[in-house]
């Protein structure tokens, strides 16, 4: 994963290291990151496309920096060519209300989107600010108040992002 944008002048040596191993039916995915704020959370997503607007993305967890600004956390899941989204009742279904006028009320309507990129944001805006990195609020968290993307995949064409390489 490479710098994104939105963090190279806060940030200009984050980097994150990414591999992806098959275990069993599924795969584990360990991301390896450094250069980031020391001692906070970073949120990674599954997304369509590594920049904005990301078309489809799903949350995947969470990445802590430790005081030298290092984070590793491994993912178990589907990492593949058969990485998407599907929704099979798209509006017929009530969408539980976690986050009341932010959730979607019912099911969009989508056909298959694969999903190949990666991107990681500030767990918080704050912490983003106090990293001197802009404090832009974006819903890149469990809580939908997270701050700006630090690392994305785009060093990998839009359709063609590294999840997809393994079959």
């Amino acid at each position: 994963m490479v710098v994104s944008a939105a963090a190279t002048t806060c940030l200009p040596d984050a980097t994150a290291h990414v591999e992806i191993d098959t275990v069993g039916v599924n795969q584990r995915m360990l991301v390896q990151a450094k250069g980031l704020a020391p001692n906070t959370d970073s949120t990674i997503f599954v997304l369509q496309v590594p920049t904005a607007p990301f078309g489809m993305a799903w949350y995947q967890g969470d990445i802590h920096t430790g005081a030298g600004g290092t984070g590793v956390h491994q993912f178990f899941g589907i990492f593949s060519s058969e990485t998407h989204v599907l929704v099979l009742a798209p509006g017929t279904v009530p969408a539980p209300q976690t986050d009341p006028g932010i959730d979607a009320l019912t099911n969009p309507t989508t056909a298959p989107v694969h999903m190949y990129h990666l991107g990681m944001w500030f767990g918080d805006p704050a912490d983003a600010g106090a990293a001197g990195c802009p404090t832009t609020v974006t819903p890149f968290d469990g809580d939908h108040v997270a701050g700006i993307q630090v690392l994305n995949t785009r060093n990998f064409p839009d359709l063609e992002g590294h999840l997809g390489q393994l079959q």
